[in-house]
């Protein structure tokens, strides 16, 4: 009888050490859940404000073509360009 509740004490022991663990494991799973929803919208900003830095430098870059080499005119003519066909099919879109 005396190794029954011995056994039994053990078992007891571990199961309380087992949810302590359980506890502990959610507790760390909830703040690292936490923790990576903050790294993603701080990345997202991050992605944002590339985009941002990328269409300013291609804004630069067109602008200062227009002022550089004939190399950099015939760049800065052919994004034009691109520019008024989007517009044409933007319009001939509406006009549909």
């Amino acid at each position: 009888m005396g190794e029954l509740v011995e056994i039994v004490d053990s078992l007891e022991n571990k199961v309380s050490k087992l949810l302590h663990k359980l506890e502990v494991l959610q507790q760390m799973n909830f703040k690292l859940e936490k923790e990576l929803s903050s790294i993603k919208k701080e990345q997202q900003t991050v992605q944002t404000t590339i985009v941002d830095w990328e269409e300013k430098y291609n804004s630069l870059k067109l602008a200062n073509s227009m002022l550089g080499s004939n190399k950099d005119k015939t760049e800065a003519k052919l994004k034009i360009n691109t520019l008024i066909r989007e517009l044409d099919l933007c319009i001939a879109h509406l006009a549909e």
